[in-house]
Formats: structure tokens, sequence, C-alpha cells
């Protein structure tokens, strides 16, 4: 049976609470509709669990465990988590993920989180930071841009979001003291000038942020960042051309980024860098990247069809989440 047959075409979509019972369904032409099908269509198991729990009142059960699939032994994530990274071993990146999708349900703790702090232990560098990506003894596939070190450097990209998520869901564990020690120092580095800065960073540098507990600090080291953001055009603040398709494979995932890329929420710290125009018409952009089949496109350049794929499905959770925080009608 077509799945996209059975929508109804009410005029007035409900407002699903996440978790409840009955399941909600948008109105026929809503954009949050047609993701629903390309969710459907498309997405890995995990993002339709994601996409059934944030908008059908499904839940967070089924979502950890679809999540649970790309557990290690470890305590660690892997089998393309985080689909630039293939196969089964247990990376950096894959925690990052996996962290955004427990707090995502509300489910950032207990012996799961435990066992993923163990796990970042032992994958730390000697300053107390998780390297981009550690050393693979099998050589698996990886994007080109995923940096290849036999011995790899203490990186904010990663540090930053998983620290800030830990802080944010109250977590307490040894491994976060010289974590957050190192994310400090590097998001100093980065608004006073003392590195070279890239879009990414700055993510990384705001994912940490708006989840330190010492808030009086991190606003003071958000407000120097964000006059550096400003002063370098670092992000993007109205709508940017899309890339060509012809673009090279190195160094980053891909570039710009967009004011909503970088204050995912209202509450956001980096909301400030940004004047409520240059919210709008990044939201509007956002709105409009919504594709023919009604998925959102990544931003990551391709480089096999398979990981593109799953990247657009963790991209349509991202822009509707993003979406529905401000507000907007989806």
């Amino acid at each position: 049976m077509d799945r996209s047959a059975s929508l109804p075409s009410s005029s007035s979509p409900p407002s699903p609470t996440p978790g409840s019972a009955e399941p909600a369904r948008p109105a026929g032409s809503s954009a949050l509709s047609r993701a629903e099908r390309f969710v459907w269509l498309t997405a890995r198991v995990l993002e339709q669990r994601r996409f059934a729990y944030h908008f059908l009142g499904g839940g967070a059960d089924a979502v950890e465990t679809a999540l649970t699939a790309y557990l290690g032994t470890d305590g660690g994530y892997g089998h393309a988590l985080d689909p630039d990274l293939r196969g089964p071993v247990s990376q950096p990146p894959h925690a990052v993920h996996a962290l955004r999708v427990l707090d995502g349900i509300g489910r950032c703790g207990g012996q799961r989180v435990e066992r993923l702090c163990r796990y970042l232990t032992s994958v730390s560098t000697p300053d107390g930071a998780l390297p981009v990506c550690r050393p693979s003894p099998h050589g698996y596939p990886a994007a080109p841009w995923v940096p290849s070190a036999d011995d790899p450097r203490g990186d904010l990209l990663t540090t930053g979001p998983v620290v800030g998520l830990l802080h944010r869901n109250q977590v307490w564990h040894a491994w976060l003291f010289r974590a957050t020690d190192f994310c400090w120092a590097a998001v100093a580095a980065l608004a006073e000038g003392g590195t070279t800065a890239r879009p990414y960073e700055v993510a990384a540098a705001v994912a940490f942020l708006d989840g330190a507990p010492d808030r009086a600090r991190a606003e003071a080291a958000a407000d120097r960042l964000g006059r550096r953001v400003r002063e370098e055009r670092l992000i993007v603040p109205h709508p940017a051309p899309e890339p060509a398709d012809d673009r090279p494979l190195a160094p980053g995932p891909g570039e710009p980024l967009q004011v909503h890329d970088i204050a995912r929420t209202p509450g956001s710290l980096a909301r400030r860098w940004f004047t409520d125009a240059e919210v709008e018409r990044s939201l509007d952009a956002l709105a409009a990247a919504q594709q023919e089949d009604g998925g959102w496109p990544p931003h990551r350049r391709a480089w096999t069809p398979v990981a593109t794929l799953e990247w657009r499905s963790v991209a349509t959770m991202e822009a509707l989440l993003t979406l529905r925080a401000y507000g907007r009608r989806i």
C-alpha cells in the first residue's frame, strides 16, 4: 500500500507531544508530510524512529533500540552511525551523533552513557580531549576529508559537542574534567584569533558553550567569539548560494554554514550574534531548501551514494527540528 496515499488532507495539522500514545498525522500538502514520506521511503531505521518520536508521538524506547544497533562492545558507537565513517569500529564522531540522539529523546544518562564515558576515556589524547578520528587497523572506508594520523591530536570538533551535551544533561564523570579544560582553552584561542577559524570549529565551540555549566563564563566567551564571527564573516548572515556539484572533496565536509546551522535553537548563545532579520532570512532559506522528494540536502560533499542518502535523512531531521524550535509552521 502506498504510505503517502494514507495521509489525511486535514487543513489544520495538530501539534503532537513526543511520547504520546496516539500518533498525530500532518496535513497532506505540508512540509512535514512530504518529509515523512521521504523518511519512510529512504531513511535508516534510526531516523525513522526519531521522526516517529518527534513528530508522530512515538516512544523513546524505540529510538534507543534502534541506536543500540550501532553500539560496540567497548561502549562506543560504530557501523556508520556517522555516515562518513564506514565499518564497525567505534570512533568519536559516532559518539557525537549518539549523544545528540539521546539528548533529543531525554535519555542522555544512565549506564549507556556511563559506558560511553569509559570509552571516551580510553580513546582520549594525552591532553584529555578526543581526536576527530582514531587510526583503524583494518582501514575501513572513510570520507576523504576525515583526517588520518597514527598519532592524532585532540580536537574541538569532536570534544566540544560531546562535553557540551554531557554537561547539558548533568552527566558527571572523571573524563569531563580535563576535557572541559581543553574546550575552554580551545574556545578562547578560537575567539581571540589564536587559531585559524572555520565554520565547523565555530559550531563545535557553540555546542560546548551552550552546555557548559559555568554560564557567566560561557556567555563572555560567546560574546568574544561572536565578535570574531561577525568581523571575519565566518558564518554567512544571509542565504548562501548552493555550492557547485564539482567542488573538490577536501578539506572539509562542506562550506559555508548559515545562521541556522550555528544557532540551532532560539536559546543558543549564538542566536545573539545575528539580527532578527538575519535569522528569519536564514530560516526562510532552510524551509525553501526542502527538495522535491521531501528531504533536505546534507552539508556534505558527495563521496559515496549511500553516505549521501544517509546524511540526507539526518539533515531532514535537523531541518525539521530547527524550524519547529523557532516556531515555524511545518
